[in-house]
């Protein structure tokens, strides 16, 4: 089949579905844009001739609409994405920053650069970076250390290999983040005879790991022997759809659960096992019972420092830690047992072999008293002072009781993250979305919007302060433009 270079792309992208489960869904749910020279001729054109094949989205920065397809990302637990595209340039620099985002918080997202002339006829072109070392560097190796894999299509033939590659990067939880394809401008352009199966309908399952015997009765052995032990829940809990198996294992046997950012909402709040928010920015429950904590068992976290109080946190002196993980990179942090598996395999084979196991009574006693006195302490922070202007404890605290237990709450950056990681009361594993992998200010508008586009049936509330709101407001345009609610 003869198409360009940009054409054979979008019909490929247009094709790509993830399987979890049995379920499949379309992998790119569409792409964003913003088309100058470099690859209007060529991406713009061949999304235009697809007549609706990879829906386009018109953005109205480049750095929001990485935001937005890493929202939609982590709201579709990293199952679907969106693709962005931009011209050579500052548009495509632009994508920088959103780019390291993704990768920071592991979310897929497809990034389409436009690029100088491969064939370099035309040289210098505007915009092109003249790099005396070589003349094969552009702007675009300014994503090689933000991405979790990098290429430069230089001749058409490079095109199937560079997106099998992207894709099983994309498609890997263990792997994904940001993935950039630099697109040279004479390249999009240029025609090629493919072979038709390169547009057969592919499904990338996603698979679930599950924990090895031998790590999981160590696990096992180590928790068998707690009298204090504390569950910490990550993102990755939520992403692999695992919060059902925890709250079964937490009423089962009695081990508390503390909360990262990314895995707030993994117990509901009123969970007579959940303690709330853990770390820099956590609760008193929680970060009493972590310091005196003999075993901590890390699920789907990457142990920040925020979590980890910069490693002090986890104070008792003999601590034991377990960790599970699908990225063995995360699953050998702080030593200790690494399980490396999917959250919610790992869970289930725990709770089969704790059966008829338990905390001591007592335990099960503080840690219900912890939590009530703590809950105490967000119900006065939510009446507040009652003065105007109101305090920032007592906004969250209006637009909690005002969300529904599906709507979603957004933020990324400032002090706002603290108090909402600390006093939210989340109802839902999905309610809550504060970005602080990065912590990106500009991210909360851009972000919601993403959020919305993948959830259409959830309310979405954007909590965004003033420096945040300065820096990127302008995707309130793109949200007007496409008819896309934002509270």
């Amino acid at each position: 089949m003869r198409l360009t270079v940009a054409q054979a792309l979008v019909r490929f992208l247009s094709v790509q579905f993830s399987e979890r489960d049995g379920v499949e869904r379309r992998f790119f749910a569409g792409c964003f844009g913003i088309f100058g020279h470099g690859n209007v001729a060529g991406m713009g054109q061949a999304l235009l001739e697809s007549g609706g094949g990879l829906p386009y989205f018109m953005a109205r920065n480049e750095q929001a609409m990485v935001h937005a397809a890493a929202g939609f990302a982590r709201m579709s637990d990293r199952l679907s994405t969106l693709a962005c595209t931009t011209s050579i340039g500052p548009g495509a620099t632009n994508m920088v920053t959103g780019a390291a985002l993704a990768t920071v918080n592991r979310l897929p997202v497809l990034l389409l650069p436009g690029d100088i002339f491969a064939t370099r006829a035309a040289s210098p072109v505007l915009q092109e970076l003249e790099d005396g070392r070589s003349l094969d560097v552009s702007v675009n190796d300014c994503f090689k250390p933000v991405s979790r894999y990098w290429d430069r299509i230089n001749r058409a033939e490079q095109l199937p290999g560079a997106l099998l590659a992207a894709m099983r990067v994309l498609t890997d939880p263990a792997e994904t983040g940001a993935v950039t394809l630099a697109l040279p401008q004479d390249v999009q352009a240029e025609a090629f005879d493919w072979p038709e199966e390169l547009f057969a309908r592919r499904v990338w399952r996603v698979a679930r790991a599950v924990p090895e015997p031998a790590a999981l009765r160590e696990a096992v052995g180590l928790l068998r022997g707690a009298e204090r032990p504390l569950v910490v829940a990550g993102g990755g809990v939520i992403y692999s759809g695992a919060v059902e198996e925890l709250g079964v294992l937490a009423e089962a046997t009695g081990v508390p659960v503390a909360e990262t950012q990314a895995g707030k909402g993994s117990l509901a709040w009123d969970h007579r096992c959940s303690v709330g928010a853990v770390g820099a920015t956590g609760t008193t429950a929680a970060n009493a019972l972590a310091r005196e904590a003999d075993v901590v068992v890390g699920i789907g976290t990457r142990y920040s420092d925020f979590t980890t109080a910069s490693h002090s946190l986890f104070a008792h002196p003999s601590v034991r830690f377990v960790n599970i993980n699908v990225a063995r990179a995360d699953a050998v942090k702080l030593g200790g047992v690494s399980v490396v598996a999917d959250a919610r395999e790992a869970i289930r084979a725990l709770g089969e072999a704790l059966d008829g196991w338990s905390v001591p009574e007592s335990y099960r006693g503080e840690v219900r008293e912890r939590a009530e006195r703590w809950n105490g302490v967000v119900d006065a922070a939510f009446g507040g002072r009652q003065g105007t202007p109101p305090a920032q404890t007592e906004i969250i605290g209006i637009v909690n009781a005002e969300a529904g237990p599906r709507d979603v709450v957004v933020c990324a950056a400032g002090s706002m993250p603290g108090d909402l990681h600390k006093l939210w009361r989340a109802r839902d594993p999905k309610g809550y979305h504060v970005e602080y992998g990065y912590s990106c200010m500009g991210y909360e508008i851009a972000g919601g919007l993403g959020v919305k586009m993948a959830a259409p049936d959830r309310e979405v509330f954007v909590l965004v302060g003033d420096g945040s709101y300065l820096m990127m407001a302008q995707e309130l345009t793109t949200a007007v433009a496409e008819g896309i609610k934002l509270v």
